[in-house]
């Protein structure tokens, strides 16, 4: 790395660092917290439980988060709505508690604390216009759910920065359908065709009105979809960018090498995030030290320009499981600090 990327480096938290994604197994709110701050003591981050139903999932969850849009549960998924209804009040009670438990596990924390939410293209790609389409079909439509979207976002850091006061809040973007939204592959109502791929620019715009809500915080980008599109997310104002290491290619290298040249964090999903047997810390990121080589990039930058995650979230994983896999994320990236060889 050269020295001005290495100047450009400046985190919330420090070398050798692991954290999760974000959703977490079952439906306890305390014990998901408990697991989650326990286990991850530099980058702890707000769980999502899905198990417990509409508004709980993350479409669910960040629609709950909109200013001044709002959607309700149908068969085919979440609608927006016209008022507020049952369906938006459960989104947001479930995420009352869950910050009621995170606030009772982060007394006196002091450092990075990660949040998340569904990026403007998801959510455009998931929810559906009141004739059944998703969103992604209109350009007015997804222009409002990005400034919907935005101001929610700031008021639900806001909110973060008050339960916690000693948190530096990391803002985490997830945007899986992404890449389906690039090339023109989010299938309609219908499933017989497909919707037409967004330009680039007005993908990045929105993105960056988004990200931009964060005021020089962190902000990180999650896609655990092939083809991540890793320059036009720096362009978009991203800090760090978040994959699953094994859904990488030799296409993205060249991007990877440029974005940690120029001091954006990987995250990098190296754990499998469904049960199974776990292999020693250190081989959990012996591709990460291969793709380092194959870069040319220096050892000493590995530590500090890696975070260590679970490949994707922990919801389908069991409770027992979760838990040894962020457990195993931190040696990981332990390992990575101490022998970055």
């Amino acid at each position: 790395m050269s020295e001005n990327a290495s100047d450009e480096k400046k985190t919330s938290w420090g070398p050798g660092t692991a954290t999760g994604i974000g959703s977490m197994p079952g439906g306890d709110a305390r014990e998901a917290a408990k697991t989650v701050t326990g286990s991850l003591e530099a980058l702890p981050y707000l769980p999502e439980l899905p198990a417990r139903g509409p508004g709980a999932d993350m479409i669910g969850r960040t629609a709950g988060l909109l200013a001044e849009l709002y959607a309700h549960v149908e068969p085919s998924g979440w609608r927006i709505s016209d008022r507020p209804g049952r369906d938006t009040r459960r989104a947001r009670s479930w995420l009352r508690e869950d910050l009621d438990a995170l606030e009772e596990f982060t007394q006196g924390y002091t450092g990075a604390l990660k949040i998340s939410a569904v990026g403007p293209w998801t959510l455009a790609a998931a929810l559906e216009l009141r004739n059944g389409e998703a969103a992604i079909s209109d350009p007015g439509a997804c222009r409002d759910l990005a400034a919907s979207l935005a101001e929610g976002l700031r008021h639900h850091l806001a909110e973060v920065r008050r339960r916690v006061p000693g948190a530096r809040p990391v803002l985490q973007l997830d945007e899986p359908s992404l890449t389906a939204v690039l090339t023109g592959s989010v299938r309609t109502a219908s499933g017989y065709r497909t919707h037409r791929a967004v330009d680039r620019g007005v993908v990045e715009g929105a993105l960056r009105e988004v990200t931009a809500v964060a005021a020089g915080a962190e902000v990180v980008v999650h896609s655990c979809a092939p083809a991540v599109p890793f320059a036009l997310l720096r362009r978009a104002g991203a800090t760090g960018i978040s994959f699953d290491l094994a859904l990488l290619t030799e296409r993205e290298e060249e991007t990877i090498g440029e974005a940690v040249e120029g001091g954006t964090t990987l995250f990098v999903g190296a754990v499998p995030a469904v049960d199974g047997p776990l292999s020693d810390p250190a081989g959990s990121v012996m591709g990460v030290r291969t793709l380092w080589r194959r870069l040319g990039l220096s050892p000493g930058t590995l530590a500090e320009s890696v975070v260590v995650t679970p490949a994707c979230g922990l919801a389908g994983a069991s409770p027992a499981y979760a838990r040894a896999a962020l457990a195993h994320c931190v040696r990981a990236a332990r390992s990575l600090a101490d022998n970055p060889e």
